[in-house]
């Protein structure tokens, strides 16, 4: 397989320098290619049958969850695509294969809003009854994100990779890069949020300054995503919750609340940065509370008199 993995190697530096994919989606490219590498048995290039194709399907199907299994095949199609186009092979193996299956539905998680604000709560008395300056910085810090995150409700690795000048806190608006380099502005609409995002800014200007991030470490290092999940699950700790909590349960909870509040879908598409409604659709499912409360004031049964 020498030649399938010298055509790899131009297809994922097409996709950095062409179609400019992020290092994490080629990342996931490479994995799925190899993978495919290491399962295959015919030795050529040329002769990949789609009966070896149709086997690997099935063998992604047995062994990952529908999602994962989804994304695999889509990787593998769309570089068999590239040597298509680019006249590498004499035939696509996946021009004669059937690809069709039913992706479950899974609901996005959300935390309740009482759950949401018991969280805040404890980051907040944490910060007030701090012993030290080195604990009451993080704490801040904690408070800032966990605001952001559910203010906003961007992404993990959108919030980790916030420069200074992507927050605007004399205009209250942030400056996200999504995914596909897309870019998208979101209001903070709280006074509360806005004040304390300032006040984590001043107290850490120089780290902020050092390392071009806009959330840092005290050692003046950028946040990552896992020292926030860490965050996130000590103060659920601390706060005695027993759901399990993640950075992108705000996001989900900042789309279903909105929802519920009737807030038009297509906004909140525009808000979570959605290339597509149907992604944004999911939260329709998740709205039990506006459920309840139509079915509850509005079912025509209501009005019955037996």
């Amino acid at each position: 397989m020498e030649k399938f993995n010298t055509h790899m190697k131009d297809y994922l530096q097409f996709c950095n320098t062409q179609k400019c994919l992020d290092l994490k989606t080629i990342r996931a490219y490479t994995i799925d290619l190899s993978q495919f590498t290491n399962y295959i048995t015919c030795c050529n290039f040329d002769d990949i049958t789609p009966k070896q194709i149709e086997f690997y399907i099935a063998h992604l199907h047995s062994t990952y969850k529908p999602k994962t299994a989804k994304r695999k095949i889509a990787s593998l199609k769309a570089f068999f695509h590239y040597c298509e186009f680019k006249e590498l092979i004499n035939n696509n193996p996946f021009d004669k294969v059937q690809i069709r299956f039913r992706k479950p539905l899974i609901l996005p998680k959300t935390i309740s809003l009482h759950t949401l604000e018991i969280f805040l709560h404890t980051i907040y008395k944490q910060h007030t009854s701090a012993n030290t300056q080195y604990k009451r910085r993080n704490a801040l810090r904690d408070i800032a994100v966990a605001e952001l995150l559910f203010s906003t409700g961007m992404r993990i690795s959108e919030l980790c990779g916030l420069t200074p000048y992507d927050v605007n806190l004399n205009d209250n608006i942030v400056l996200i890069y999504g995914k596909g380099a897309k870019e998208r502005r979101i209001q903070i609409g709280n006074v509360n949020v806005v004040k304390i995002l300032l006040e984590y800014k001043n107290s850490f200007s120089s780290e902020i300054n050092k390392c071009n991030h806009f959330f840092v470490n005290q050692s003046g290092t950028p946040l990552s995503d896992q020292t926030v999940r860490r965050m996130i699950n000590r103060y659920t700790s601390l706060a005695s919750i027993e759901q399990h909590i993640t950075p992108h349960m705000f996001r989900h909870t900042f789309a279903s609340s909105l929802l519920d509040a009737d807030v038009d879908i297509r906004y909140i598409q525009e808000m979570l940065g959605h290339s597509s409604i149907n992604t944004t659709q999911i939260y329709t499912h998740v709205t039990m509370a506006k459920q309840k409360d139509i079915l509850t004031t509005k079912h025509p049964r209501n009005d019955f008199n037996i």
